[in-house]
């Protein structure tokens, strides 16, 4: 989140960070929520699990069944980061039923990443009183179209996936152009920049704040395990 070009200490769990400067001008701050595991999800189900071949049959395995069946993954691997910021954290999976499959827990798994971004999300809008109007995404996991669905939902929000998904990379691009004249400046920039599909929430506030009560508790069952 930018802040402007004065860097300010956060008070909900984020990290005060540089976000760029251009030439001479002013550095430009931000406020940055950091999460461990993130893609790491379908890269551990893959070579620890064996529950997939390929990063993509995550998708249609989530996408056989409507819901988690009530089971939640929440993968403190190393601990969690922001906003909780507990070490003491470790994974786990909880509300296991006879009833859950595979499918379920490949749900599960997208959902903690969306999970993770959302407590994030939350916290960036208590630290800035504002309310999020759309949500810009990046990296490799925006190619998982029902991931990008479950975010919309979590958030409440639109989520725009740009034309061109690693923003990290075009963001130094950019800056090398404008040094070195490709582009006069950033308002030139801004024409660049395109939407490649949008997603909306189509989940009721009510089974949002049920998700969302139940991530918590998952949350808390994941604290006090490692000394």
């Amino acid at each position: 989140m930018n802040t402007g070009t004065k860097p300010i200490p956060s008070t909900k769990g984020l990290l005060t960070t540089v976000g760029y400067q251009l030439g001479t001008s002013p550095c430009v701050y931000a406020l940055e929520g950091s999460v461990a595991v993130a893609g790491k999800v379908v890269q551990w189900l893959r070579d620890n699990m064996k529950m997939i071949s390929k990063p993509s049959e995550i998708e249609s395995l989530a996408l056989a069944v409507p819901d988690n069946g009530g089971c939640y993954f929440v993968p403190a691997f190393s601990g969690l980061y922001a906003p909780y910021w507990r070490s003491d954290a470790r994974g786990i999976i909880c509300g296991l039923t006879g009833y859950v499959t595979r499918e379920h827990l490949a749900r599960a798994s997208l959902e903690a990443v969306a999970f993770q971004v959302m407590d994030v999300v939350h916290a960036m809008q208590e630290e800035a009183g504002i309310e999020l109007s759309s949500l810009r995404v990046d990296g490799g996991m925006i190619e998982n179209n029902l991931l990008m669905q479950i975010q919309a939902d979590l958030l409440d929000s639109k989520v725009v996936r740009p034309v061109v998904s690693e923003t990290t990379a075009l963001g130094a691009a950019f800056a090398a152009g404008v040094a070195v004249g490709v582009w006069k400046d950033t308002e030139e920039l801004v024409k660049t920049w395109h939407v490649a599909k949008v997603w909306r929430s189509e989940m009721h506030e009510d089974a949002r704040a049920k998700l969302t009560s139940e991530w918590k508790k998952a949350i808390d069952r994941t604290l006090n395990w490692a000394d």
